[in-house]
């Protein structure tokens, strides 16, 4: 019975215009998703997104130098995509990158990539408020060991400014209270820190 239900709906589907086509096979992940034994990992449901509906976010603090960009280029055109792009939707049918950017940027502008993928790209979605996507992107930075000290201070400070305590600063960043104490320090903004004890600032140039 499986087997002839997956003639059939391959079948059916090679029958569509590819855009049809695409549009079809997100819907029928979507439906496998909802009843999946992994539902709650986002993974388990990989999308296939028009890449002018995806935007970057206006908090990254990510910053890929210049060889390890061309290695991830390099990566893409040898391997394939071997991650997808991690997005929240932030219309009916717009999207907001949490993690990704670069493969985005590859993906979008390189000509042979972008006809390659018809001109889509693979996501995976969370659902996610504003400030609980900018913790999420900290934490997929952090996890490959790299951000930026100065957009780290802003996002800390935007957080601070929301009415979240240092502890769950810390918790959801993956810092220690001191890290979080000094990344406000960097913004000089004293009503972040009050009645607490300064700790050395770093040095950011």
């Amino acid at each position: 019975m499986m087997q002839r239900l997956t003639q059939e709906v391959t079948h059916y589907l090679s029958t569509l215009p590819e855009e049809e086509r695409i549009k079809a096979i997100n819907e029928l992940r979507i439906a496998i998703h909802k009843v999946s034994p992994f539902r709650d990992e986002p993974v388990d449901c990989v999308l296939w997104i028009r890449n002018d509906r995806i935007a970057p976010n206006d908090y990254n603090p990510n910053n890929v130098a210049p060889p390890e960009k061309k290695l991830l280029l390099k990566s893409i055109e040898a391997d394939g995509f071997t991650q997808p792009i991690v997005v929240a939707q932030s219309s009916q049918d717009r999207y907001e990158i949490v993690d990704g950017f670069h493969r985005h940027e590859l993906g979008k502008d390189k000509a042979a990539l972008k006809s390659r993928l018809h001109g889509y790209l693979p996501v995976a979605c969370l659902e996610r408020s504003r400030h609980d996507r900018m913790a999420a992107t900290i934490r997929h930075n952090r996890a490959r060991g790299r951000h930026q000290i100065r957009a780290m201070s802003e996002i800390v400070r935007e957080l601070a400014l929301l009415g979240w305590e240092d502890q769950k600063i810390g918790q959801e960043l993956g810092m220690d209270e001191d890290e979080v104490l000094r990344l406000k320090q960097i913004n000089g903004l004293q009503e972040l820190f009050a009645n607490r004890r300064f700790s050395k600032a770093w040095t950011v140039k």
